[in-house]
């Protein structure tokens, strides 16, 4: 009788957990597991890892940046959505006794709660919600110093973007009002699984200052709402209370001129703006 040859597990510990636990990835949830274990290496570089950090990831995937990042940092606070896996994210993070795991929806999950309070983050973010995530965790976790991830490339240049730029919007303000905004590297398609459609970059944010406050980021979304008016209208139009030619009189006073359009002015510009139509 033939004996069966059983396949020998991959070394790698996302495609060996894939497999041992039958996980298939969720394009829905935005799921491209990191499958190269040589970038664990260029995030933590990146993010200045520190023995006393604490960091907050989200998206635990398969838990192989979690592992990375409890044996290179003080706690780490691991954010999952996906309760199909937990068994795979468990054999990654059982050991280690500095690690934290919240099944819950990053969107939704009480960040300010969250405790010791996070000084970094570092992550391979889900496509859908990259940009909401960062965004988020720079408005309501003023602890964090430094953010690391993985993003889509698209929105790794929105985030990066200067004024004039055809990507430079609402995330590219809100961003750079509170931190240095860089592409660290652009990240092959091929280090994760299922292989994506789109490419990838890491970004790093260095926080130099305070996130907006409400009716600064009211200003910015609204100023962005209709690219194509003055700034001015599309304030009018989004509903904010400020009149129009009050709107014009403060991008005069700011060396603009009264029908420029959102996409000219920088975020110290937006800044100034909000505190002109505020006094």
């Amino acid at each position: 009788m033939d004996v069966g040859v059983v396949a020998e597990e991959p070394a790698q510990p996302s495609l060996r957990r894939m497999r041992r636990f039958g996980v298939r990835p969720d394009r829905d949830l935005g799921q491209n597991f990191l499958i190269d274990s040589n970038i664990l290496g260029v995030l933590g570089r990146a993010a200045e890892l520190d023995a006393d950090d604490v960091v907050l990831e989200v998206g635990g995937g398969l838990g192989v940046l979690s592992e990375y990042l409890a044996q290179h940092s003080a706690h780490v606070h691991v954010v999952e959505i996906d309760e199909r896996l937990r068994d795979a994210l468990g054999d990654a993070t059982d050991a280690h006794a500095n690690v934290t795991v919240h099944w819950a929806d990053a969107m939704a999950l009480e960040l300010a709660a969250l405790e010791p309070a996070p000084s970094k983050v570092v992550a391979n973010l889900p496509y859908g919600v990259a940009a909401s995530v960062l965004l988020r965790t720079v408005e309501e976790l003023p602890s964090v110093r430094t953010w690391v991830a993985m993003v889509q490339r698209e929105v790794g240049l929105r985030l990066a973007s200067v004024p004039g730029g055809g990507t430079y919007g609402v995330s590219s303000v809100l961003a750079q009002l509170a931190g240095d905004v860089s592409i660290v590297r652009t990240i092959p398609r091929t280090v994760f699984a299922p292989v994506p459609n789109v490419d990838s970059v890491l970004v790093r944010i260095v926080r130099v200052g305070d996130a907006a406050p409400p009716q600064l980021r009211a200003l910015v979304r609204g100023a962005f709402a209709h690219r194509r008016k003055a700034l001015a209208g599309s304030l009018a139009l989004a509903g904010l209370p400020w009149e129009r030619d009050r709107v014009r009189a403060a991008l005069v006073s700011l060396g603009h001129p009264a029908d420029a359009r959102a996409e000219r002015l920088s975020p110290e510009d937006f800044r100034a703006l909000a505190d002109i139509l505020a006094s």
